[in-house]
């Protein structure tokens, strides 16, 4: 089966009226209408004719998020994109326990939690506040991120507002060309406690990426989270996935976070760890640490 050139159309308009840098957007797209007029996909099958232009994608904009994915099995379509997006993403949630791996209590009074995703806080809001309910005890925490595949903004706000005190420190700026921009804050109300006074350690890694990379960014320029272990993959920007047909589906980032510690964010560039480790290491270095922190003030609660 082939890429119907009315649906790379459909792909390239969605792309290039959302995309977040419109200069990248009309570069990439002249690109590939060029290498379509010319008859370069035309024998191609869809998945080949999908990866060459997400390889243009690529090569332009150099965004890990922005993709055209062929599925071999037929997709049922959905009427609504946003609908439809939402029940992916809510699957998603599901099959990862709303991205809550593990919670387990480590020798000495160390809380840890492995996270593979992070949920929108309306669909994962209460699994995230028993974990914290389940941690509320211990002397120090570790948040394991290194395979955390992405996720929620508003997810992200919920976890930071788990770990820092009250409703007026700003988190994050995201500025989209569709959506205009957002302030996103901690939040005055939880239905979980808060871990204040301790300390936090994040574990990142090569495959933390989206949502994953928000959280760690986020704690680090707040002074918050120590991070141990490699930089993460560089994927910043939220996106929209738009079901085109039966096969195809197209990605557009559309949303750019702006820290208010840094001005910008992790794009290309990933997060660095302030203690640089092998992955495999990171766990072990990072429960040294929260000993250490703990012995020097065994007072704490």
């Amino acid at each position: 089966m082939i890429l119907d050139p009315q649906v790379l159309e459909a792909a390239l308009s969605r792309f290039e009226a959302e995309y977040i840098d419109p200069d990248k957007a009309a570069r990439a797209a002249a690109e590939i209408r060029r290498a379509a007029a010319a008859g370069e996909y035309a024998d191609l099958d869809g998945a080949a004719a999908c990866a060459a232009v997400t390889k243009v994608f690529a090569d332009v904009c150099q965004d890990k998020h922005l993709r055209l994915i062929w599925s071999q099995e037929p997709e049922p379509l959905e009427e609504d994109d946003e609908e439809a997006g939402a029940a992916m993403f809510a699957a998603l949630c599901r099959e990862h326990n709303d991205g809550v791996r593990k919670v387990e209590i480590l020798d000495g009074g160390i809380g840890y939690l492995d996270l593979t995703l992070i949920p929108t806080a309306e669909i994962g809001g209460a699994t995230i506040d028993a974990a914290m309910r389940l941690v509320a005890g211990t002397k120090a925490l570790i948040i394991d991120l290194r395979t955390t595949i992405g996720g929620s903004t508003d997810g992200v706000q919920l976890w930071c507002s788990h770990l820092l005190a009250g409703a007026d420190i700003l988190l994050t700026t995201s500025h989209s060309r569709v959506k205009g921009s957002r302030q996103y804050w901690t939040l005055g109300h939880l239905d979980g406690p808060r871990y204040l006074d301790r300390p936090v350690f994040v574990l990142t890694g090569a495959r933390t990426f989206s949502g994953g990379e928000d959280l760690a960014y986020t704690l680090q320029g707040l002074k918050r989270a120590t991070l141990i272990g490699a930089t993460t993959r560089g994927g910043a920007h939220p996106t929209d996935w738009y079901q085109l047909t039966e096969h195809v589906t197209v990605t557009v980032p559309n949303c750019r976070s702006e820290s208010p510690v840094t001005g910008t964010d992790w794009e290309g560039a990933g997060v660095v760890p302030d203690i640089a480790v092998a992955e495999d290491e990171a766990l072990a270095t990072a429960i040294e640490h929260a000993r250490l922190s703990i012995g020097a003030g065994a007072d704490r609660p």
